[in-house]
């Protein structure tokens, strides 16, 4: 989910400022180069997790399968919403938080707008791709006038909505004295719990949906998900300081790594006996709507150690695996090419729908990886060229 072409958030970081950027000397904090294809990198690893989530849970229903199947592989696929939603930090912080103060930071906050409307856009073509074969017209449209939501299509909305209001916040992130903005992940987390457990939403449980999630709703709430924007922001703002000083970005990557190891220690601990159920149950999204303690525990978890992984390989890392850096490079296109080839392809005009194994689902799912990764070469190829 680029912002647009080679500017990005939710897509390809590289910012509307990063073609402007001068390739001397870099400003204070600031990579000399343009794109960090580190970020690339870790939406990338986020998004093929996504696709073979999709791919297998899109043909398959939980009971079909297989024990290994289940745990690990699919408990964890569930690094990736966290992963994706801290790297939309990592990018505005690398891409434009540094401009929040320049003469044309209106235009820059324009197109962010701008690129919130695109993907709110995609996210109702999806809706539609993901619900016509299997619900009737009226259902459809009530998911798209927000009465109910859809599954897999849902994560857009989340980014849709946050594309639309994050732009306003970032100039008063950058003003922010340092020690509120590395509490503020915390703040805003125990708001959204509060919320969640003392306010009505006007008996609107939409509307709660959309901010501090809903049981009854498959959503991404703004404010229960924010904390991960806000810990993203955080990291992005670091690893812009220690991109190019490999001491430096080793320690960030180390730093992360000890967070990770710490977050699953505790999910092992407060697990105990029943570790194996809990896993059962998180691969099968147990506590992911509304985000509880130990689904959040172990997705946080393994995304800290994704994001280490990535931090550390740098771009060298980025380039050996190119073509899950490519799906990270266009992640809006990469969700728009896997959503479309599941339910229409797979689904619908193969007919795959409960009538595949899961190895196969699996092979197809895996395959998707790579025709999408091919799918963005062929588009960004074609771009170069006109």
């Amino acid at each position: 989910m680029s912002v647009s072409g080679n500017d990005s958030t939710i897509g390809s970081h590289a910012a509307a400022g990063d073609r402007d950027r001068p390739k001397t000397a870099p400003a204070s904090g600031s990579p000399a180069h343009g794109r960090i294809e580190t970020i690339d990198f870790a939406r990338g690893l986020a998004v093929c997790l996504m696709i073979l989530s999709h791919g297998v849970n899109g043909l398959l229903e939980f009971d079909d399968f297989t024990d290994w199947g289940m745990v690990p592989l699919h408990a964890i696929t569930k690094f990736s919403s966290s992963l994706f939603i801290m790297v939309f930090g990592i990018a505005l912080a690398v891409a434009f938080v540094p401009k929040t103060g320049a003469p044309d930071w209106p235009r820059r906050r324009n197109r962010l707008l701008w690129r919130g409307l695109v993907v709110l856009f995609w996210y109702k073509v999806l809706t539609v791709v993901e619900m016509y074969a299997q619900h009737d017209r009226e259902a459809i449209l009530d998911t798209l006038r927000y009465r109910n939501f859809p599954s897999y299509a849902e994560i857009l909305g989340f980014y849709a909505i946050a594309l639309l209001w994050i732009p306003w916040l970032l100039p008063l992130w950058a003003r922010t004295p340092a020690l509120l903005r590395w509490a503020s992940p915390a703040l805003l987390a125990l708001a959204s719990w509060w919320l969640l457990e003392n306010f009505d939403f006007r008996g609107v449980p939409q509307l709660q949906a959309i901010l501090v999630e809903h049981p009854d709703y498959y959503t991404w709430g703004q404010f229960s998900r924010g904390p991960l924007v806000l810990l993203g922001l955080l990291i992005g703002g670091l690893l812009l300081r220690c991109h190019d000083r490999t001491h430096a970005r080793m320690a960030l990557a180390g730093a992360l790594a000890l967070i990770s190891a710490a977050l699953l220690i505790a999910f092992v601990s407060l697990a105990g006996d029943s570790l194996d159920d809990r896993l059962q149950g998180i691969a099968r999204n147990a506590g992911k709507h509304p985000p509880e303690l130990m689904f959040m525990l172990f997705s946080l978890g393994g995304a800290s150690a994704l994001l280490a992984l990535a931090v550390a390989g740098g771009d060298w890392l980025a380039r050996v695996l190119r073509p899950v850096t490519l799906i990270g490079s266009d992640a809006l296109m990469a969700f728009v090419f896997h959503i479309a080839v599941i339910f229409i392809l797979f689904r619908d005009m193969l007919g795959y729908l409960h009538t595949v194994s899961y190895q196969f689902a699996l092979t197809l799912s895996l395959g998707l990886i790579l025709a999408t990764s091919a799918w963005i070469w062929l588009l960004q190829r074609v771009q170069r060229r006109s």
